[in-house]
């Protein structure tokens, strides 16, 4: 129970700054994951496990607001599926221990990336066409390679293009969910077929997953008033600070 509790904690707050940015809901999820020595195929599936709830519930609350831009979801959204379901079968090629340290160093880039970001003025442009699938399928391969990334590649990246946030923001959580069942077919594809040797991911992190899917289902209707109450810059410093903190404890520490 204390477990449940403490992943409810970081599932609620990853998904307050993830609803309300359109990102870090996966990176915060995967480190915390990985701090507790879950080896990254399996954070990765756990997330993504959790995500199924999360971001249904955080792309019906863009849907009712009508924060979606139809023609870029439908642009987005394959290119995400066919990239998540690449690096959901490449994690799942290798040992735990042998890509651990990529996964980390991909979380602190991340990390790194967020808090630079908050530095940077958010422009208000029409995105090019031409960078919305390359950008989806780079996202969609990170967020299941590393267990998190699609938003805060997606997301960035369509910002920095020029994109309106509102837009954008909805977006990137609608289509997140296509691609989040995508990542978990395949890795269920995986298990069963017997090219990833893994068993009792579910049950073995189950008080895990079931607080990060409680605690990201409460928070995402108030995403709107939360992004409201607390600055974009502190919200994008603090989960930035936080991954590239955990990367430097865990390098310390192997």
């Amino acid at each position: 129970m204390s477990e449940f509790i403490l992943f409810l904690i970081v599932g609620f707050l990853a998904q307050a700054v993830d609803g309300a940015l359109g990102m870090a809901y996966g990176a915060i999820s995967s480190t915390v994951l990985l701090s507790f020595g879950v080896p990254p195929a399996q954070a990765s599936a756990s997330v993504h496990a959790a995500e199924l709830f999360t971001t249904a519930a955080s792309g019906s609350a863009h849907l009712v607001h009508r924060n979606v831009d139809w023609q870029l979801f439908w642009r987005l959204a394959p290119a995400g599926i066919m990239g998540g379901c690449l690096g959901a079968y490449v994690l799942t090629s290798f040992e735990g221990d042998a890509v651990k340290p990529f996964v980390t160093t991909y979380l602190a880039v991340i990390g790194l990336f967020l808090v630079v970001r908050s530095f940077r003025k958010i422009p208000s442009e029409p995105v090019p066409a031409r960078v919305v699938a390359p950008l989806g399928a780079i996202g969609g391969f990170l967020d299941a390679a590393g267990g998190g990334g699609w938003g805060a590649m997606v997301t960035s990246g369509l910002l920095g293009a020029g994109a309106p946030p509102r837009y954008v923001i909805g977006t990137v959580n609608a289509s997140e969910f296509l691609v989040t069942i995508s990542v978990s077919v395949t890795f269920l594809a995986s298990l069963v077929s017997g090219h990833w040797q893994a068993t009792g991911i579910l049950t073995q992190h189950g008080w895990a997953i079931g607080g990060l899917i409680a605690g990201g289902l409460f928070a995402a209707p108030m995403a709107g008033w939360m992004v409201k109450a607390v600055p974009e810059k502190a919200l994008l410093r603090a989960v930035g600070i936080l991954i590239v903190v955990y990367r430097y404890i865990r390098r310390h520490s192997w």
